[in-house]
């Protein structure tokens, strides 16, 4: 029997960056699970906080050279890669000049949240969709985490459902905080509807009195796990009328864990995938 493949695609990890509890997370969990037999690949933005020389970055020649079109401009896509310290595991970064060269992350010096992080996230979320075509590697798992993966789920649903590689991907999305989501709005809809999407296929994504990253993206995921212990009842009302298994975490020491997360990717491969 041939490993399972899990791709895990987050907005941050350890060593890289270190903004909250995702980096840490995301640092172990693909160890952890590699060292359980299955096939690990990881894919998060370059920030430009990430120092190439340090980490060892070098680009991927073969997988870079593909434009990514956000709203109605191309903006290349580079891809680059490093060996995770300590692990057997590749970390590949995806980078853009415009989107991801600036030495901030999210926020500028004032802690005013970027303008175009919409734009960010759909360049970030697309390109991840066209990576892992390029790589011909079919994930039977897609692990998103945080609020800049949102899009993922809708995109593997709708916009590349056709698409042989994504057949028989599950797609699991993990919520830690609440997004930019008042500085993500302007014109949202129309900037994420990419390929042949249009903007009712994003309705999931506008909850109630506005948008609401976390609604589309459980709308159209296969599982969800709650980063953090205290989000179970901040965020309830997310999860009405939402047939999808749950995990709810008891600790926020990753390493007690770990093994619950296997469980739970056991449960989904155990799942039939709908024709």
């Amino acid at each position: 029997m041939s490993k399972k493949k899990v791709l895990i695609v987050t907005q941050e990890m350890e060593p890289y960056t270190n903004l909250s509890i995702v980096s840490k997370i995301v640092r172990q969990l693909p160890s952890y699970i590699q060292k359980n037999g299955m096939d690990i690949r990881i894919l998060m933005p370059r920030f430009g906080t990430i120092n190439e020389r340090r980490h060892r970055l070098h680009e991927v020649v073969r997988l870079s050279g593909m434009n990514i079109i956000v709203d109605e401009d191309d903006y290349p896509l580079i891809i680059k890669v490093a060996s995770l310290p300590g692990a057997r595991l590749q970390v590949y970064f995806l980078d853009n000049d415009e989107f991801f060269r600036r030495k901030m992350i999210f926020e500028d010096k004032e802690g005013k949240p970027f303008i175009d992080n919409a734009e960010r996230m759909v360049f970030f979320c697309k390109g991840v969709m066209e990576t892992v075509r390029k790589f011909g590697w079919p994930p039977d798992i897609i692990h998103c985490h945080g609020w800049m993966t949102s899009l993922v789920p809708l995109y593997l649903k709708k916009a590349y459902k056709n698409d042989p590689i994504f057949r028989n991907s599950k797609i699991v999305y993990s919520i830690y905080n609440s997004p930019f989501e008042k500085n993500l709005e302007d014109r949202f809809m129309e900037k994420a509807s990419i390929n042949n999407l249009d903007e009712g296929d994003l309705e999931a994504y506008v909850n109630g009195q506005g948008l609401n990253l976390h609604h589309g993206a459980l709308t159209f995921a296969d599982a969800t796990i709650l980063g953090k212990p205290e989000l179970k009842d901040e965020l309830s009302d997310l999860f009405d009328d939402k047939n999808r298994p749950i995990f709810l975490p008891e600790s926020e020491v990753v390493e007690e864990v770990l093994s619950e997360y296997m469980v739970f990717y056991k449960k989904l491969f155990e799942e039939e995938t709908p024709e």
